[in-house]
């Protein structure tokens, strides 16, 4: 399918600009959710959850420029990249230039445009997200093993999010009825989960090993992500899958197992041998039908 080079063209020489300037990558983004004509309302709100993922990536150092002290991570640069250059061309599109949008990331963007509800917000930003992922898996391949380990904790955290508002019952199992206030990304625990702060590394590039990331992690992050997390990723990737119009997905998860630049052999990461008895209990009280204990 053709698409308008000029929207495209456009959007790729806006993020240009501002490739060197974490900063100005934030303003940018912002300046995404005031649409074509700078009052946008009704979409406002939205952009809390976007930049506080962006935040996260600022403060971790990972955007810095690649000549930076210390330098940022041609990965992380790149995958955000993708999520700012999408939404430049939405909003170009959205202020009347000809043509199609250039991928089925954009296409949801531009249905949240339309319709700016939670569930379309999810689908547009980790379309865009999902498409960095698969379009520079060389790129992770060159980072460090404890970095690729955090960008699949990353991907499973914006995936389960989406769950969250679109999936409750997927998401919380008996909880449902509060998984749309806890991944409304218009409030403040939407943009906290998002945010990542308490759940990886505050500082790039990584010095330590996997197990002692894990081993320091929060007590509450780790049993969020053990308890509540892991026991439905398959799942969870399944929908998203589905749920983003991006079957490719499920080229990074294999038997429940997040495999993104990450040898299946080394799955022993993703599993707990001492979950708290919270932890068990927390579980079995989330856990959707057709999960068992052997899971």
């Amino acid at each position: 399918m053709s698409h308008d080079a000029g929207a495209l063209a456009s959007a790729a020489a806006q993020v240009a600009a501002v490739r060197d300037d974490p900063a100005a990558r934030l303003a940018l983004m912002a300046q995404v959710f005031r649409g074509p004509t700078g009052h946008a309302p009704r979409h406002l709100p939205f952009r809390r959850a976007a930049l506080s993922f962006m935040r996260w990536q600022a403060r971790r150092g990972v955007l810095n420029p690649l000549d930076g002290s210390p330098p940022g991570s041609v990965w992380w640069r790149e995958v955000n990249e993708c999520l700012l250059r999408d939404g430049c061309e939405t909003v170009r599109l959205l202020g009347g230039a000809a043509g199609e949008p250039s991928s089925q990331a954009v296409r949801l963007w531009l249905e949240f445009g339309t319709r700016p509800t939670g569930r379309n917000w999810y689908r547009a930003h980790n379309a865009s997200i999902v498409a960095g992922y698969l379009e520079h898996r060389d790129l992770a391949a060159t980072e460090s093993e404890a970095e690729r380990f955090f960008m699949n904790v990353a991907l499973v955290r914006v995936l389960y999010a989406h769950a969250l508002a679109a999936a409750p019952r997927l998401a919380l199992g008996r909880f449902a009825p509060l998984g749309r206030v806890l991944g409304d990304p218009r409030l403040g625990m939407a943009g906290a989960f998002l945010s990542l702060r308490r759940v990886l590394p505050r500082r790039y590039p990584l010095a330590l090993d996997v197990e002692r990331y894990i081993a320091d992690e929060q007590r509450l992050g780790r049993m969020l992500d053990y308890a509540v997390i892991v026991p439905r990723l398959q799942r969870l990737y399944e929908w998203s899958a589905d749920e983003l119009g991006e079957q490719r997905l499920l080229e990074l998860v294999r038997e429940g197992n997040p495999i993104y630049a990450w040898p299946f052999e080394q799955r022993q990461v993703w599993c707990t041998p001492r979950m708290p008895f919270a932890g068990r209990v927390l579980e079995r009280a989330t856990r959707p039908a057709g999960i068992s204990d052997a899971h």
